[in-house]
């Protein structure tokens, strides 16, 4: 499995939706700010990872993304494999005409890395967050939707409707 930037962005990111999926769809520009990761940068990956089905988007106001499977089902392996453009494997310098007299250390390296990834759930994950205390902020609900028509209360005021009546209530007074 390779390992790179990439991959540790997209868990996090990922974390970040899991721990907010009861509040609905998660905007990426609110991921960008929390995470400090470019919204072009976090564009691209969860269009790769809604088209490996890991998240659903929603589009329009109070649109975002939100888990496309349950949390137990989705893998830390399936979120880097997900993103990365390269077929897995730890040891990218290893050339195809040139026999690696290390070649069992790094396969079996490889698959004990593959399995320990695919052991780890993203609800683990964020099991563990909440665990070390991360708070999740409440976000007020966007308004959609039919709201009732607000209701029109007359102001009634004593004061004069015109300089004329100002200068009769002036003489009046006296």
């Amino acid at each position: 499995m390779r390992l790179s930037t990439k991959g540790r962005f997209a868990v996090t990111a990922m974390i970040d939706v899991a721990l907010r999926e009861k509040l609905g769809p998660v905007p990426l520009s609110d991921i960008a700010v929390r995470q400090q990761i470019s919204l072009s940068y976090l564009e691209q990956m969860f269009s790769k990872l809604r088209q490996q089905g890991l998240v659903s988007s929603t589009r329009g106001p109070g649109g975002g993304y939100t888990l496309g499977q349950r949390a137990d089902a989705i893998t830390v392996a399936d979120i880097i494999s997900a993103v990365e453009d390269a077929p897995p494997k730890l040891n990218p310098k290893e050339d195809i005409n040139t026999q690696d007299m290390a070649q069992d250390l790094w396969d079996s390296m490889n698959a004990k890395v593959l399995d320990f990834m695919q052991s780890v759930t993203l609800r683990s994950l964020v099991l563990e967050q909440l665990a070390k205390g991360v708070k999740i902020e409440q976000k007020p609900a966007p308004n959609r939707g039919v709201f009732k028509k607000p209701v029109h209360v007359p102001i009634r005021t004593n004061a004069p409707n015109s300089v004329f009546a100002l200068g009769q209530t002036l003489l009046a007074r006296g």
